[in-house]
């Protein structure tokens, strides 16, 4: 294998930052950073300062980038926090439909979902979750009183936010018509299209990915309540989360404060303050 990079003191990153234009004001407080953050983690933070190759925009400073690494990093935890209500509301939406509509055990059943739902794919998905989640209490329970057999009310809780979005598309149609119906003010593939953008974008918090100024490779569909032409920009994947949250109110007296309050303390203003939060 052809590959000549070699590993770089923290002393050396701290000369590398300099040479691209970095300005570092504390030496110390950079080498504390570059000791507890990766340096090829911490240089992806850096790709919206990059003038050109090998060179950063003047006044980039190593304080400003840890600064924006912090705003991230917060941002991350909120928005995850509210990625959290929405999926686990869907879970009683979709459940509760699902297990009134077809009983306990109809998801089970591949006559439950559309002809082109894997159910093959989707039982032996359902096996590997059992067994991944083999010492969690609610499957100790229905391995030792009802042999592994879930209703899909307990199956739901083994569901990541993915599975989840691909058995709501997999539902019938007309499931998928009436449950959003009563629950959204837009139509079922509109509901398909979000989830599956809140889904990356939860993928995105939960691996700590950069979220500043890296926007993602596909935008939510225009919408009559989109007052904005939806691209891949935080933007509109935030408002794509506004539309499935389970409560307005909160989000407007709750959500939004915390985030006015984290661009003001952070002053990324220029950065988030056209998002009409």
């Amino acid at each position: 294998m052809n590959y000549n990079k070699t590993p770089a003191t923290i002393k050396q990153q701290i000369e590398k930052l300099e040479e691209r234009g970095c300005k570092i004001g504390d030496k110390a407080y950079a080498e504390k950073c570059l000791t507890n953050i990766n340096y090829y983690r911490l240089a992806y933070y850096f790709l919206p300062f990059l003038e050109k190759k090998g060179k950063y925009k003047d006044g980039t400073s190593f304080e400003r980038i840890m600064k924006v690494y912090d705003f991230d990093r917060i941002l991350r935890r909120l928005i995850m926090s509210y990625l959290e209500e929405i999926e686990i509301s869907f879970r009683a939406l979709v459940s509760n439909y699902h297990a009134m509509k077809y009983g306990a055990l109809g998801y089970l059943n591949a006559s439950s979902f559309e002809q082109s739902h894997n159910h093959q794919a989707f039982l032996s998905k359902m096996d590997r979750l059992m067994e991944l989640n083999e010492k969690e209490g609610f499957v100790i329970h229905h391995k030792t009183k009802y042999g592994g057999i879930m209703p899909v009310w307990a199956a739901m809780e083994l569901f990541s936010f993915g599975t989840l979005t691909y058995f709501f598309i997999d539902m019938k149609q007309t499931d998928k018509k009436e449950l959003a119906s009563r629950h959204f003010d837009f139509n079922y593939r509109t509901v398909e299209d979000r989830l599956l953008c809140l889904a990356d974008l939860r993928n995105a918090c939960a691996h700590y990915t950069r979220l500043y100024e890296n926007p993602f490779s596909t935008a939510p569909k225009a919408s009559d309540d989109f007052d904005f032409t939806p691209d891949g920009t935080l933007k509109s994947y935030l408002a794509a989360a506004k539309s499935l949250y389970p409560d307005r109110q909160k989000w407007e007296s709750c959500f939004v404060p915390s985030l006015k309050l984290l661009i003001e303390e952070y002053d990324m203003s220029r950065y988030m303050g056209g998002y009409g939060f």
